[in-house]
């Protein structure tokens, strides 16, 4: 079913079985028998409709054909409400198949008029200390942090570049944070510290994108350093899988360092802020030196790198926008966030079901989403039938229509498959046209030699930016047998550039 169709058959059953409620017995003829006959074939005919339009192909053209469906159904309802000898329970029945038989029937509404709720007063103080929370500073009360935002020069220039060149890249962070925020937020909120800071330095750090790394080494969407990732719990879980790249166990990790900051920096949100980009160390001595100065006296500020010097007030920014978007002109994006599961019905990778799936509902697709949300899997890799990805209601309901089988899955299958080299045909040396004369074989002239063909590297360099998928594609090795080659696990399969790897099982 459409997932805005949902809330509209949930609300005609109740409606309907509150019209049955009021009914009274009465007594049939054989006109009336004939006519309720009628209203049952109609009914059933809607509900024809409506299954065979859950398995049409064109989601569009399902949803107006579902939509038929559902209101062919209402007008009979509503007629067999007024006929003697109509059982409306009998009607009702097909609403109860239907809710039986659609996926998250009743449980997500996708409201593209509305505003997205933002929760600016669910800023729990926990254990932390009234004067050591961040939420009062960063609440409507928090007058020391509107009066930083209104009349600071260094976050208003960051407000303006937030609403100017960098919007895209603040409505892309916004929308895919929104996908991610039931992993994140409770961290903060556990904390003491307002879900406004988490998405300020994450919309800085990574855009939302949670496979995003540094030249430095920092990756994740809250972009953590091996060394400080490792001292509040991130790393390697044993099946090589780097848990920095996981939304849920980096926003802990953010939660518990800045509070961790904030108590040793006099509870200040910029010298934590700049502990968190400038390196923990140098905050605390900056602090530590200057007496407890603010970050803003110019002789701790110019302390910091030009990096830590933007970070600040951008973070800062982008929080405040996160807070009071209407006041700057701000919608931000509808995102259909409703959790669910989907099961492979056939091997895919993330690559195949973005092209598969389509763009329904959303501007760009929903390879981010997939990726963000399922940040294990490399977007390359093929997934076996039968694994369980985390997606949204949405997603779902997308993949059950285009990616189970057909047209659309074997486009995607075949397009992700495509390799740039099986493009090229080689035929020999290439020679220059003037010479065509000279080159010319003559009748007592010995065939030229045949091209050898060279012979297929024995291993392979890895080089920056390639992942195990990639270089089995490039060397038409086959994925399980290189791995087993050189001792990868499953499923992240792990490799460095400037590792040997040994290719076998590869094609000739």
């Amino acid at each position: 079913m459409p997932p805005r169709l949902l809330p509209l058959a949930a609300a005609l059953l109740l409606s309907f079985l509150a019209v049955l409620s009021s009914l009274p017995a009465q007594a049939q003829s054989k006109r009336d028998t004939a006519a309720s006959a009628a209203l049952q074939q109609r009914m059933d005919a809607a509900e024809k409709h409506y299954r065979d339009a859950m398995l049409a192909e064109d989601e569009e053209a399902a949803a107006r054909a579902s939509s038929a469906a559902l209101s062919e159904m209402k007008a009979v309802i509503e007629a067999c409400s007024k006929q003697r000898g109509c059982s409306v329970p009998t009607m009702l029945a097909t609403y109860e198949r239907l809710l039986k038989a659609t996926p998250q029937l009743g449980e997500e509404v996708f409201d593209d008029e509305g505003e997205d709720p933002i929760d600016e007063g669910d800023f729990a103080s926990a254990d932390v200390p009234e004067s050591a929370n961040a939420a009062s500073l960063l609440s409507e009360d928090g007058q020391r942090f509107v009066r930083m935002v209104q009349f600071n020069p260094a976050v208003q220039a960051g407000i303006r570049r937030w609403l100017t060149d960098m919007r895209p890249s603040l409505m892309d962070s916004y929308e895919n944070y929104r996908y991610m925020q039931h992993l994140m937020s409770p961290s903060f909120k556990r904390s003491g510290l307002p879900e406004a800071l988490l998405f300020g330095i994450m919309a800085k750090e990574s855009n939302g994108k949670v496979h995003v790394g540094s030249r430095a080494g920092a990756v994740g969407p809250l972009q953590f350093m091996p060394a400080t990732g490792s001292r509040f719990g991130l790393g390697n879980d044993g099946t090589g899988f780097d848990t920095r790249y996981d939304p849920r166990a980096s926003a802990d990790a953010a939660a518990a360092f800045l509070n961790e900051r904030m108590a040793g920096l006099g509870n200040s949100i910029e010298l934590s802020l700049a502990g968190y980009n400038g390196g923990e160390g140098r905050a605390a001595r900056v602090y530590r030196e200057s007496g407890g100065r603010s970050f803003w006296d110019a002789d701790v500020y110019n302390q910091f790198p030009a990096e830590t010097k933007d970070y600040v007030p951008m973070v800062i920014a982008a929080a405040w926008l996160f807070l009071h978007p209407k006041e700057y002109g701000i919608r931000w994006p509808r995102v259909s966030t409703r959790q669910a599961t989907l099961q492979l019905a056939q091997p895919a990778s993330i690559y195949e079901l973005t092209i598969c799936l389509g763009n329904y509902g959303s501007r760009d697709g929903y390879m981010r989403a997939l990726r963000n949300l399922n940040p294990r899997w490399e977007a390359d890799t093929t997934l076996p039938a039968g694994t369980s990805l985390n997606a949204t209601a949405r997603i779902a309901w997308l993949y059950r229509f285009n990616c189970r089988g057909g047209k659309r899955a074997e486009l995607a299958k075949q397009l992700v498959a495509s390799n740039v080299q099986s493009a090229l045909v080689r035929v020999g040396p290439m020679t220059n046209p003037g010479d065509a004369a000279a080159s010319a074989p003559t009748q007592d002239a010995a065939p030229p030699p045949r091209p050898v063909k060279p012979a297929k590297p024995k291993t392979h360099k890895v080089q920056r930016g390639e992942t195990l998928s990639s270089i089995a594609r490039k060397f038409d090795c086959d994925l399980a047998g290189i791995a087993k080659a050189n001792k990868l696990k499953a499923p992240k399969y792990a490799i460095r550039p400037g590792q040997r790897l040994t290719l076998a099982g590869c094609g000739g």
